[in-house]
């Protein structure tokens, strides 16, 4: 899995899938990430307040560690949420 090559540990990723079948928390994170451009997506001080604020919503304490590992995966990954192909290689990374 390509997350795993970025430090972020299987265990995390299954704990934050369990929690977004919660449909509240789906939707919260949902209104978090509304607006997000891929521009967003490439600035790593605005990856790292939605990762920050993901991690409230979904009550995960991240160690800064864990945090700059995720911040530069999403980064790394050049994520465009309006390109259908770039959330379908996301959805099949963690399904």
């Amino acid at each position: 899995m390509t997350y795993q090559k970025y430090g972020i540990k299987p265990e995390l990723v299954e704990r934050v899938k369990f929690k977004m079948k919660n449909p509240v928390t789906k939707d919260r994170i949902r209104m978090l990430v509304a607006n997000v451009t891929k521009y967003d997506l490439q600035d790593r001080v605005k990856v790292r307040k939605l990762v920050k604020a993901a991690a409230v919503i979904l009550q995960e304490k991240l160690t800064e560690s864990q945090e700059e590992q995720i911040v530069y995966f999403i980064v790394s990954q050049k994520i465009d949420p309006n390109n259908t192909f770039h959330l379908l290689k996301l959805w099949g990374m963690f399904r």
